[in-house]
């Protein structure tokens, strides 16, 4: 089946739909990176999508792919990987996931910025310093 022909089957009843009053509609399904129920960010109908969440430790990301050529047998259809060596190796990991497994480029930035953003959130909070009254003379 096209996916053209699955969006417009699945774009107003898929069973990952959050609708609100007012607001964008959103989605919740795998390695849809923005979260925006789009026919660009789908990750069920498109053949070959990449997906970044953070892992359960809470120290680093997992990379998520779709194998285009096991679309039929589930088990083997999606790969993770995990990455947990810093922020810098992280991220040239992931360009170079997009770039050598040939993944849509228009995703490398979106995945870029979700996989920033869940290693920024990982990092611990550091109070600031209270500064302290000045001495009297």
């Amino acid at each position: 089946m096209s996916s053209d022909l699955q969006w417009m089957i699945v774009r107003n009843s898929s069973s990952f739909l959050m609708k609100r009053r007012h607001a964008p509609t959103f989605s919740k399904e795998r390695n849809n990176l923005k979260g925006l129920n789009s026919y660009r960010f789908n990750g069920l109908i498109r053949k070959k999508t990449i997906g970044v969440e953070p892992l359960p430790d809470g120290k680093g990301v997992a990379i998520i792919t779709k194998n285009a050529s096991a679309h039929r047998k589930l088990p083997r259809q999606y790969t993770k990987v995990e990455l947990k060596r810093g922020a810098r190796r992280t991220l040239k990991s992931i360009k170079s996931i997009v770039r050598n497994g040939k993944y849509r480029k228009d995703l490398k930035s979106a995945a870029l910025r979700r996989a920033s953003a869940i290693l920024k959130s990982q990092k611990p909070v550091v109070p600031k310093k209270i500064r302290g009254e000045k001495k009297k003379e």
